[in-house]
C-alpha cells in the first residue's frame, strides 16, 4: 500500500556533514577548525570522542558513494571543510584540499548523483578564533565570502547547487553562552545576549556576502540555498482560531524572527527586536540588504517542533510543554512531531509570505538505539517509522501545492554527533567504527524502496 506519489522530478538524497564524517584531520594541508580544539577540551564530548577519525571517509568516499547508487540515491548534500580548503581561513588556497572535493564530486557524477555543496557545517578555523574570535567579528564575514569565492570559482565548473550556511543558531546561541559554557563549538563565554545575538547577525552577514560571491564567482547557472532549523509551530488542533495562533507565534518562537524572518523577509521581526531591547544586535546601514539576498531555494532542517493553542491572554497564544510520556527518539530534544514538517513547510510559503521560493528538507531523521544481530543486521523499524510519518507530513505539503521540491535523509551514515560522540546514531547505514565496516540499515532498504516508488512505503 502507498499514498499518492511526489512530483515525478522530486529530489531525494541523503545528507553529511564534513567534520562529522571526515576524518584526516591533519591530512594534505588541512589545519585545525573549532571543533578539533573543543574535541581536546576535557569533558566537552561524551566519552572523549572526536572525530579525528570519524567515517574514515576522506578514504573511504569511493565506496560510500557506490553504496549511495546502489540504494537508488540521486542526490548528495555534503559541507566542505572550510580549513581544509583556506587552512588559516583567509589567505592562501590550498589547493589539495580543493583536490579531495573534486575528486569526490566526479565520484558523484560518474554515478549519476547530483552534488549539493554546504559551504559551512560549523566547522570554522580556530585560526581565525585566534585572530578576532570567530562570529563575534564583522571580519568573519567577509572571510567567509572570499572562501565562498575560492572554492566556488574551483569546483563551480561541477556543482550547480550550493548551499551557504548550515543552522546558523547552533554555532551562535548554542556556541556563545551567557556567562556560563555553552555546549557546542566554539565554546565561548560572553556576558550578555546582545553579544550572543551580534554573532548571528555576523553569520547572516556571512550568508549574504557569501550569496554575492558564489553568481560573482560561478562559471555557470547555479541555485543559491540558506539551510536553517527553524522551530515549527504547530497548530494543537487545526482549528481557525488555533492556526493563527501558530502563525502569530512562529516569528517570535526560538531564534525564528532574528535569523529565518531577516533571511527571507529582509528584516528583523518588529516584536522580537521589541523583547530583545538593548540585546537586539547592531544593525548597520546596508546589513540587511546584503542578508536579504536573492535566494534560488530554502533547505529546511526538520526534525521536532512545538505545540501552540489559542488563548484569551496576551499575546494570544500558549507554547505547551510536552507531557512526560510525549513520544521522543534518543536525543533529550527529539520529540516525535511529524506534522512539523507540514506546519514548517507553510510557515515559510503563507506565514513568512514567501510562497516563492522553493523548499528542499535538506535533513530529516533521528538516533536511535540501533544494534546489531547475530546475522550481521540492523533492524530499526523504529526510523522508519520515525521517517515514515515524516515523510507523509511532507506529502500532504506537496499534495497542498507547497512548494516542497526534494528529500535528504539524515543521515547517510552513523557519525560523529558533535557534543554526543559516538554514542548516537543517526544513520541510515550502520558504521562499525573499529572496523569502518558499513552496513545497511532495514532503513536503508526501506528508503530504497520508497525512492523506487516515489512515495514513502507503508509498513504494515
Amino acid at each position: 500500500m502507498r499514498r499518492f506519489s511526489f512530483p515525478a522530478d522530486f529530489a531525494w538524497g541523503a545528507a553529511t556533514a564534513a567534520y562529522q564524517i571526515e576524518g584526516a584531520v591533519d591530512q594534505d594541508g588541512r589545519k585545525p577548525s573549532v571543533w578539533d580544539s573543543f574535541c581536546n577540551l576535557p569533558g566537552r564530548i561524551l566519552n572523549g570522542d572526536s572525530g579525528a577519525v570519524a567515517c574514515d571517509h576522506y578514504h573511504r568516499y569511493e565506496s560510500d558513494i557506490a553504496l549511495m547508487a546502489a540504494l537508488g540515491i540521486k542526490h548528495y548534500r555534503f559541507s566542505l571543510a572550510w580549513s581544509r580548503i583556506v587552512p588559516e581561513g583567509r589567505g592562501s588556497v590550498n589547493e589539495a584540499g580543493v583536490d579531495f572535493y573534486r575528486r569526490l564530486v566526479d565520484c558523484l557524477q560518474a554515478h549519476g548523483i547530483t552534488p549539493h555543496a554546504t559551504l559551512f557545517h560549523w566547522d570554522s578555523p580556530q585560526a581565525l578564533d585566534d585572530r578576532y574570535g570567530s562570529w563575534q567579528s564583522r571580519e568573519m564575514a567577509q572571510d567567509f565570502a572570499d572562501y565562498a569565492s575560492a572554492i566556488v570559482s574551483r569546483l563551480g565548473d561541477r556543482i550547480q547547487h550550493w548551499m551557504t550556511i548550515n543552522e546558523i543558531v547552533c554555532f551562535t546561541h548554542l556556541g556563545y553562552g551567557v556567562n556560563e559554557l555553552p555546549p557546542h563549538a566554539p565554546g565561548t563565554i560572553v556576558p550578555s545576549l546582545k553579544q550572543v545575538w551580534q554573532t548571528s547577525h555576523h553569520a547572516l552577514l556571512a550568508h549574504g556576502m557569501a550569496c554575492q560571491a558564489i553568481r560573482a564567482a560561478t562559471p555557470q547557472p547555479c541555485s543559491i540555498a540558506l539551510v536553517d532549523n527553524f522551530l515549527p509551530t504547530i497548530p494543537i488542533v487545526e482549528t481557525p482560531e488555533h492556526i493563527a495562533a501558530a502563525q502569530q507565534a512562529f516569528p517570535i518562537c526560538g531564534t525564528n524572527g532574528g535569523i529565518v524572518a531577516p533571511a527571507l523577509t529582509g528584516v528583523y521581526h518588529p516584536t522580537l527586536l521589541e523583547q530583545l531591547g538593548e540585546n537586539a544586535p547592531d544593525i548597520q546601514a546596508n546589513d540587511l540588504k546584503i542578508i536579504h539576498q536573492p535566494l534560488d531555494a530554502f533547505g529546511f532542517n526538520n526534525y521536532s517542533g512545538v505545540y501552540v493553542r489559542a488563548c484569551d491572554q496576551s499575546p494570544g497564544y500558549e507554547i505547551l510543554a510536552f507531557p512526560t510520556t510525549y513520544p521522543k527518539m534518543q536525543m533529550p530534544w527529539l520529540w516525535i512531531c511529524p506534522d512539523s514538517t507540514y506546519w514548517g513547510i507553510r510557515h515559510l510559503s503563507e506565514t513568512l509570505d514567501r510562497p516563492d521560493l522553493p523548499i528542499y528538507i535538506t535533513e530529516n531523521g533521528c538516533a536511535a538505539a540501533d544494534q546489531v544481530n547475530g546475522k550481521r543486521e540492523v533492524i530499526d523499524t523504529d526510523r522508519i517509522l520515525f521517517l515514515q510519518l515524516y515523510l507523509q507530513a511532507a506529502q500532504r505539503a506537496s499534495q497542498e501545492g507547497y512548494p516542497l521540491k526534494g528529500y535528504f535523509v539524515w543521515s547517510l551514515l552513523d557519525n560523529f554527533e558533535w557534543a554526543w560522540g559516538y554514542d548516537r546514531r543517526f544513520g541510515i547505514t550502520y558504521v562499525d567504527y573499529a572496523t569502518q565496516q558499513r552496513i545497511p540499515k532495514t532503513s536503508a532498504q526501506w528508503y530504497a524502496a520508497c525512492i523506487r516508488a516515489n512515495t514513502p512505503i507503508e509498513t504494515e
